[in-house]
């Protein structure tokens, strides 16, 4: 295996389904790729730390048999207390650099599995709990760090030593080495047959962890609603159900490891035992020195931290692959591709029609797009119309008619089953990811506002905004009082999730948030749901402003809003049923008709319970 580094997303080749010990370690020695010669020198530090300390028996045999000559052999009291300081310092240099590797390893697989979360395919977000992927960040990473930090140098180191003290005890006396193995190997069986129920253990109660993470996080985010309905007892009970969950599987861990633990301390004070006793019995019958029964008693002793620690480093890479596995299984979710289709690929593929040739191609266009979450279940059914640069373009419709589901596909957050969204004329697929939300801002009817200050969410997308811009935004998202109530103004800290701000506030800054990045094309949804009637005819105002600099498209239910667009697009059942300005489709279209009459479209009207956040059917 070379030393080149693990792709940057943090995974590892190799299959993780293979559960023997040997396909266990192979995984996670890969992960330590681009840190095998911090491992390498770790490794040397301890054997020659074990090398030192193999030699002090020895040496005690000697000074043992001078002793017995009535001698007092100073130099070699001197030499055991060197061997003795010596391996201490070379064992404590050699475990702070694993220590050090383990946490290198784990922030490089920390920072992929970060890479990654944020960059899956929306869709994932929606079989996936969010808690729980964090937990894995969290949690499974930290249990990673054990195993690579200290078990596969334990495994190495520990072999090699204890095969090193086997060899000098064969030397000494090969009858007792027998009886020893013996007992060595009846404790070896007991533990082989506990590790793949030490991984099934471990993994359950790394995925117990995670639905803990999971449960919480869903509470805490919904606390307003949870705090109304009473339902804290409820939410701790569903939490507490987790962590019985998970101490279950911590319980039947611990418990297959209290076997593992106490059988091989007894087979190595067993061996111990048999040795001092036969041994004792050969030295009365001159079948050896004094001298040598000690040396192979110490010898016995020194076997028991390198064995245990073989056995223990077998057993922590199982419970290492359990978290590895849940790692393993985020670092596969399927993630955006930001690059434009390559042009080879699309050499033989027939080109999708463009929009007419004109002066100007629209800001954005959609030619007859197709689209539903779930295949068998179409929200969008041939949606076509487009948004010239500056122009204020109204997206209207009954609850479920598609409108949030345009959005999300303008977005990029999800690609047509078929059909053509373009910008600028060209089609998305061929500008890429990135290029494409250069292109636009979005305020959503759900405003997302993070913890941080007013100056952090305002200038999220634009970090390096000026003073300036920063002023002009403020003033068009009519957030000046805001700033003035705040304490500190704009470096006011807001809360997690905005919670020192009314929801009026809160769509503001989102509306500041997006001004500031001067897009081509601004994604607004339901803009004036959480707000005041003064503040509606502030944002209408607005509205006129920032169309004069960049193309607008609005989903809408007020009439208030819609009336005022160049241009309105209504949608039904996923289908284009009608474009045309307020006027032209008051007197040509039943269905806008029936909208503006009813509480669909009414001046200060209420919003829509439909067109939700993107992820389910029929918005």
């Amino acid at each position: 295996m070379s030393d080149a580094t693990v792709p940057a997303d943090g995974r590892t080749p190799g299959a993780v389904g293979d559960r023997s010990t040997r396909a266990a370690v192979a995984t996670m020695y890969r992960l330590t790729a681009g840190h095998r010669s911090a491992m390498a020198v770790a490794v040397v530090l301890t054997l020659v730390g074990s090398a030192l300390g193999l030699a002090q028996p020895l040496v005690a045999k000697h000074v043992v048999d001078a002793t017995g000559r009535a001698q007092v052999p100073w130099p070699l009291l001197a030499l055991l207390g060197a061997l003795f300081v010596t391996e201490a310092a070379t064992g404590a240099v050699g475990r702070f650099i694993l220590e050090r590797m383990g946490e290198r390893v784990v922030r490089h697989v920390r920072h992929g599995l970060v890479g990654r979360l944020l960059r899956l395919e929306m869709r994932e977000y929606g079989r996936h709990r969010n808690g729980d992927l964090i937990s894995r960040v969290t949690a499974d990473t930290t249990l990673l760090r054990e195993v690579v930090s200290q078990a596969l140098v334990d495994l190495v180191t520990g072999s090699l030593v204890a095969a090193g003290a086997i060899v000098l005890m064969a030397w000494l006396d090969a009858l007792l080495l027998l009886l020893v193995a013996v007992t060595v190997a009846a404790a070896a069986v007991i533990v082989a047959s506990l590790l793949a129920g030490i991984r099934h253990a471990s993994e359950h109660m790394q995925e117990s962890v995670g639905a803990i993470a999971a449960d919480l996080e869903r509470a805490l985010g919904a606390l307003p609603m949870v705090r109304v309905n009473r339902a804290e007892e409820r939410e701790a009970a569903r939490v507490g159900v987790r962590v019985e969950e998970a101490y279950g599987a911590g319980v039947h861990t611990a418990k297959l490891a209290s076997v593992m633990s106490p059988a091989v301390e007894l087979a190595v004070q067993g061996s111990f035992l048999v040795v001092l006793v036969i041994g004792g019995l050969r030295v009365n019958g001159s079948a050896g020195s004094l001298g040598d029964l000690v040396a192979f008693l110490l010898y016995a002793s020194y076997l028991v931290l390198p064995l245990s620690s073989v056995f223990r480093a077998v057993g922590l890479v199982q419970r290492g692959m359990g978290a590895y596995q849940r790692i393993d299984e985020a670092l596969r979710l399927p993630v955006e591709h930001s690059a434009p289709r390559a042009t080879a690929v699309l050499a033989h593929a027939p080109r999708p029609a463009r929009p007419p040739l004109g002066p100007e191609q629209p800001a954005l266009a959609l030619r007859d797009v197709h689209f539903g979450y779930d295949p068998a279940r179409p929200v969008l059914q041939g949606v076509s119309f487009s948004v010239a640069h500056r122009q204020h373009v109204a997206l209207v419709g009954r609850s479920g008619a598609g409108k949030s589901t345009v959005f999300a596909l303008v977005a990029r957050f999800y690609e047509p089953d078929a059909g053509t969204v373009f910008f600028g004329g060209r089609p998305a697929t061929d500008i890429g990811l990135d290029a494409c939300r250069q292109r636009i801002a979005v305020v959503d009817q759900n405003t997302h506002v993070v913890h941080g200050t007013l100056r952090d969410n305002i200038t999220y997308a634009v970090p390096d905004a000026t003073e300036a811009e920063i002023r002009r935004v403020v003033e068009l998202a009519r957030l000046d009082e805001v700033v003035d109530r705040l304490p500190g103004g704009l470096t006011a800290v807001i809360g997690e999730r905005g919670s020192t701000l009314s929801g009026g506030e809160r769509q503001r800054v989102a509306l500041a948030r997006a001004l500031l990045a001067r897009p081509s094309l601004l994604l607004l949804d339901e803009p004036t749901s959480h707000l005041d009637a003064i503040n509606e005819s502030a944002l209408t105002t607005v509205m006129k402003d920032v169309a004069q600099e960049c193309a607008l498209l609005v989903i809408a239910h007020r009439l208030s809003t819609v009336q005022h667009a160049d241009r309105i697009v209504v949608l039904d059942d996923g289908r284009t049923a009608a474009c045309g300005r307020h006027e032209e489709l008051l007197a040509d279209s039943t269905l806008y008709r029936e909208l503006a009459a009813s509480q669909m479209l009414r001046p200060g009207g209420p919003r829509s319970e439909g067109g939700g956040g993107h992820g389910t059917d029929g918005r």
